[in-house]
C-alpha cells in the first residue's frame, strides 16, 4: 500500500508502471526464495538421516559446535531450557505444526543437525558475496547496477552476517574480540595496499618528484610577480569579453557573476533550469554578459553542463541550450551506481583498476560517479581541463573556477584551465606579502608537472562534490599528499570566490563596465527556523555549545553578507548588486533531500519555482540591471558569434 501511494504521489507513475514495479519485485523475492529454497531441499539433511551414527562420530560426538557452544548448550536445546521458547512453526506447505521434543535424541546427533545448518547458511552467505563481486566486474554495464534500496539491503546483511559470525564464534569474549578487530582493520588500512587512495583521473602520481605542500612553497606560488602575471592574463580575456560586447554596440557593458549553490541534485536541476530561463528571456544576452561561474557541489554541476551545451552550440552544433530534455539529462540517478559500487567494489574488489589518459587509477565509487555522470549527460563533459583553456582565453564562454576544500588546512583549491595565482590572497598580498595570510591554491600552479591541464573535467566537478561518505574523499599528488572534498565547506554558494575575483579586478570593473551584478542561485531559503534553547535536560545543555558547528552554512551566510556589504561600498550601490533566485518548496511539497536522486514529484516542484513570486522579482531587477524588457522566447539562440570561431575548444 505505501508503495503504490509513493510511486503515486511522488513518482507520479501510471497504473501500468506500478504493476510493472511490483511484478518485477515480486518475482525477484519470489525467485530468491526459491533458489535458496531448492538449495536447502538437496543439502539439508533431516534428523533421520542421521539416525546411523558411525563409530567415528560416536569419537566426536562431544565436539563442540563453535567457541564456546559446546554440548551444554545442545543439552539446553533438547530440555527446552533455551531463552526463547518455540511452540508452533510454519511448514514448507504454509501449515502450522507443534513442535516436537528432542529430548529422546542424542547430543552428537543434534551437533551434527546444527552444524549442517551453519555451513549451509555459510555456504548460501558465500555464493552472494560471489554473485555481488561478479556484478561488481561488470559494473561498466548498467543493467548490473542494482537499485541503491537493494544495496543497503545487502550492506545490512553482510553487517549482520559479520555481526552473527563474532558473536557465534567469540560468544562471552564478542565485544573485547570487536574492539581488537576495529584496533587492527585501523592499523591495516594506514598502508597504501590496504586502503587505496582515491585519485583524481588525468594526474600524474607515479613522479617521484612531488611538489611541496607547506606554507613556505604556497609563499612562492603567490609570490607578487607570479599574482601580477595571472591577474594580467585574466584581464586580458576581460578586454576579449569587452571587445566582443563592443563589437554588439554595447560601449560600457554589464558584467554578470554567477554563483551557484550546493545540493545534490537538487542544485544541480534548479541552476541549469534557471540559467535556461534567463538566457531564453534575455535572448542569450544573459550568457554573454556573464564573465565567471562558482559555486559548489550540485549547482556546479548544472552549470559547467549548461556552459558546456552553449559552447557546443557556438561551434555550430545541433544543440539547443535551452532544450528541456537537457533538464532531464542533468537530474537522472547518481545514487543507485554509488550505492551499489560502495557494496561491491569499494568491500570487495578493491584491485580493480582502468587506465585513463595514459595513466592507472582504481575503480571505486568515485569512478562510477564519472561515469553515471557523463553517461547522463551524453559524455559532453567528457573532457580534458585545457578543453576549456581557449574558449575561456578568447571569452566564448565565461570562466568557471571549480574550488573544493583542502581537509589538511581548510584552504580552498582553485581549479581552472588558467594561472590564478592572485586569486589565492586578497589584493594587498601582492604589494604586501606579509600583511595577510593566504587561504586558497592555484591548482595549475601547484601541479604544474603532475599534468594538471590533463585533469578530467568531471573529476574537478567530483572534487567540488565530495560530500564525506557519499563519496571518496580525493588525495592528490603533493608531498605529503592533500585531501580535498566538497567546496561547500568553506563556500557554499561561490560568493566568497565571487568576491575575491571582483576584488582584485575592481579597477578595471570600474573603468570599462556600467556595473556589476552577483547572481546567486540557492537551491534553499536563506531564513529557517529558530530553535528554542529552554526546556533543555543537563546532557542537551551540555552539548548545546556545539551546535554551532553544525551551522556552518550559516555561519557562511553571515561571513558572505559581510564581504557583499564591503563590495556596496566598493563599487556603490548603483553599480554592484546581488540578485538571488532561490527555491522554495511549494505549499504541497516538503523540502528536497541534499541527495543524488529526485522523484518526478520533486521535479515538477523544482521547475516550477522560476514561477513563484520572490523569483519573478528578481527576474524584473536583472532586466533593469540589464536594461532589456521581458522577451518571452521559446528558448531562441541566433548563432552569436562568426564562423571563425566555431572550432574553438571543441575538446574532440
Amino acid at each position: 500500500g505505501y508503495h503504490t501511494w509513493y510511486e503515486l504521489s511522488y513518482e507520479t507513475h501510471s497504473w501500468q508502471e506500478i504493476l510493472s514495479n511490483c511484478l518485477g519485485f515480486l518475482i525477484g523475492v519470489v525467485a530468491l526464495i526459491g533458489l535458496v529454497a531448492l538449495y536447502l531441499q538437496f543439502t539439508n539433511k533431516d534428523i533421520l538421516s542421521f539416525l546411523q551414527i558411525t563409530d567415528e562420530t560416536q569419537a566426536t560426538q562431544h565436539a563442540r559446535v563453535g567457541p564456546g557452544k559446546g554440548t551444554a548448550t545442545i543439552e539446553d536445546v533438547r530440555l527446552h531450557r533455551t531463552a526463547w521458547s518455540v511452540k508452533t512453526y510454519l511448514t514448507e506447505s504454509l501449515r502450522l505444526r507443534p513442535v516436537r521434543s528432542v529430548h529422546h535424541y542424542d547430543t552428537s546427533l543434534l551437533v551434527r543437525v546444527f552444524r549442517q545448518n551453519h555451513l549451509n547458511a555459510l555456504r548460501v552467505q558465500l555464493y552472494s558475496i560471489a554473485v555481488i563481486i561478479l556484478l561488481g566486474l561488470l559494473i561498466d554495464n548498467p543493467y548490473f547496477r542494482i537499485p541503491a534500496a537493494a544495496s543497503i539491503f545487502i550492506m545490512a546483511s553482510i553487517i549482520m552476517g559479520l555481526l552473527g559470525a563474532i558473536i557465534f564464534w567469540f560468544h562471552r569474549w564478542t565485544l573485547a574480540a570487536f574492539i581488537g578487530m576495529l584496533i587492527l582493520l585501523n592499523f591495516l588500512t594506514r598502508l597504501d595496499l590496504m586502503h587505496p587512495k582515491n585519485q583524481a583521473y588525468g594526474l600524474n602520481y607515479t613522479t617521484p618528484d612531488r611538489p611541496e605542500y607547506s606554507y613556505a612553497a604556497l609563499e612562492q606560488l603567490c609570490r607578487p610577480e607570479n599574482a601580477q602575471a595571472d591577474k594580467d592574463s585574466t584581464e586580458a580575456i576581460l578586454n576579449r569579453w569587452l571587445a566582443r560586447r563592443q563589437a554588439e554596440g554595447d560601449s560600457l557593458p554589464h558584467m554578470i557573476v554567477l554563483g551557484t549553490s550546493g545540493g545534490g541534485l537538487k542544485a544541480a536541476l534548479w541552476a541549469m533550469h534557471v540559467w535556461q530561463q534567463l538566457d531564453s528571456i534575455t535572448a542569450g544576452a544573459f550568457t554573454k554578459h556573464t564573465v565567471l561561474v562558482s559555486g559548489a557541489s550540485g549547482g556546479m554541476m548544472g552549470a559547467a553542463y549548461y556552459r558546456e551545451l552553449y559552447l557546443r552550440h557556438l561551434q555550430g552544433e545541433p544543440v539547443d541550450p535551452g532544450d528541456r530534455r537537457y533538464l532531464d539529462y542533468i537530474s537522472k540517478d547518481l545514487l543507485n551506481s554509488i550505492s551499489f559500487t560502495i557494496v561491491s567494489n569499494d568491500l570487495f574488489l578493491p584491485w580493480v583498476k582502468f587506465e585513463e589518459a595514459g595513466y592507472t587509477y582504481r575503480k571505486d565509487r568515485g569512478y562510477v560517479f564519472e561515469m553515471q555522470l557523463n553517461e547522463n549527460t551524453g559524455y559532453l563533459l567528457d573532457k580534458a581541463l585545457s578543453d576549456y583553456w581557449l574558449p575561456e582565453h578568447e571569452a566564448l564562454i565565461p570562466m568557471l573556477f571549480v574550488t573544493p576544500s583542502i581537509v589538511n588546512d581548510g584552504r580552498r583549491l582553485i581549479i581552472s584551465p588558467h594561472s590564478v595565482a592572485h586569486m589565492m590572497a586578497p589584493p594587498i598580498a601582492i604589494e604586501k606579502p606579509d600583511a595577510v595570510e593566504i587561504d586558497a591554491v592555484d591548482f595549475m600552479r601547484l601541479l604544474e608537472h603532475q599534468d594538471a591541464a590533463n585533469l578530467r573535467f568531471t573529476s574537478a566537478l567530483r572534487m567540488n562534490a565530495t560530500y564525506p561518505y557519499v563519496l571518496p574523499d580525493v588525495f592528490l599528488p603533493t608531498r605529503p599528499m592533500i585531501e580535498v572534498l566538497d567546496a561547500g565547506f568553506r563556500d557554499n554558494f561561490g560568493i566568497k570566490t565571487a568576491v575575491r575575483f571582483l576584488h582584485a579586478h575592481k579597477d578595471w570593473i570600474k573603468q570599462h563596465t556600467s556595473g556589476v551584478t552577483l547572481v546567486v542561485i540557492r537551491a534553499y531559503g536563506r531564513h529557517r527556523e529558530m530553535l528554542s534553547s529552554e526546556h533543555r535536560g543537563v546532557i542537551e545543555t551540555m552539548l548545546n555549545p556545539l551546535g554551532i558547528a553544525f551551522n556552518i552554512m550559516k555561519l557562511q551566510e553571515f561571513e558572505h553578507d559581510t564581504n557583499l556589504g564591503l563590495l556596496y561600498d566598493l563599487f556603490g550601490p548603483d553599480h554592484f548588486d546581488v540578485l538571488r533566485f532561490v527555491y522554495l518548496p511549494g505549499k504541497l511539497n516538503k523540502e528536497s533531500p541534499i541527495s543524488f536522486h529526485l522523484t518526478r514529484r520533486e521535479k515538477v516542484d523544482i521547475l516550477s519555482a522560476m514561477d513563484r513570486p520572490h523569483n519573478q522579482r528578481t527576474l524584473h531587477r536583472l532586466l533593469e540591471r540589464l536594461s532589456l524588457q521581458m522577451a518571452h522566447t521559446e528558448s531562441t539562440h541566433a548563432p552569436l558569434m562568426s564562423e571563425e570561431v566555431r572550432g574553438v575548444g571543441s575538446g574532440e
